[in-house]
């Protein structure tokens, strides 16, 4: 498994604290996947109401609080599949 994918997931905990109750997955380009549920995040793939996609630099800067996942999205930096409701409520919990 790879830095990137390790620091996402203890990232994600941190800041998800059991806050969210969807399913979704971030797909970090040329570094893996994690999958988010009401448990918190692990590294893995999964079935998910939502799948975010983006590079590792704009992952981090909306880990960070750097960049907006709304903005990221409307820049074309992240894409979204699925269940929007349930990436809104992500962003929030990442807020």
């Amino acid at each position: 498994m790879s830095d990137v994918i390790d620091r996402a997931v203890s990232e994600l905990n941190a800041k998800l604290d059991g806050g969210f109750d969807n399913t979704a997955k971030f797909v970090i380009e040329d570094e893996g996947t994690v999958f988010v549920d009401e448990s918190g995040a692990r590294a893995g793939d999964g079935d998910a109401e939502v799948t975010l996609t983006a590079d590792a630099e704009t992952f981090r800067q909306i880990i960070n609080g750097d960049l907006d996942p709304t903005a990221a999205f409307m820049q074309g930096r992240l894409k979204v599949d699925g269940d929007m409701g349930a990436a809104m409520k992500l962003g929030a919990a990442l807020g």
